[in-house]
């Protein structure tokens, strides 16, 4: 059975990843504070942790894959359209014959990246939440298409 204090240290772990949206990797930096800091003083604590910061890298290596979708498609599209023999003498970006027609079967797959990178993160919001309140409740809890970096 944990303590309320072990049940606290679990779910506040779990929504300090939240602190993302603050600071810059603070998703990572705050997990591994408390983790770090009370994994040697309980199992519950050390799981959680684990199991916070795994979430966490996993999304980053997902993130990561469709971002190596997206971006260079989209720079593609719009880079082809650019005539740079202007942009050398006049200082002007010139879009000669704008034309997604050509494009639209890759363009659906940079948007379906992009649409994934959103389904992600919505996904992380209710998933974070849903752990926490498991971790307070005393629950373990384990996020779901997590690699296991940290064991």
């Amino acid at each position: 059975m944990e303590t309320s204090t072990e049940r606290n240290a679990a779910a506040l772990t779990h929504l300090s990843t939240f602190s993302q949206y603050l600071i810059p990797f603070g998703n990572y930096i705050f997990p591994i504070i408390i983790w770090t800091s009370k994994k040697d003083q309980s199992q519950f604590i050390d799981h959680n942790g684990k199991q916070a910061l795994n979430f966490q890298l996993s999304l980053l290596i997902y993130s990561l894959i469709l971002a190596m979708i997206a971006i260079p498609i989209f720079l593609y599209t719009v880079l082809k359209n650019v005539s740079f023999n202007d942009l050398v003498n006049n200082n002007d970006i010139i879009f000669e014959n704008f034309d997604y027609g050509n494009s639209i079967g890759i363009l659906t797959v940079g948007v379906l990246a992009l649409f994934g990178f959103a389904c992600i993160k919505i996904a992380e919001f209710f998933l974070v939440i849903y752990a926490a309140v498991k971790a307070s409740n005393g629950e373990e809890y384990n996020y779901p298409l997590t690699i296991p970096f940290i064991k």
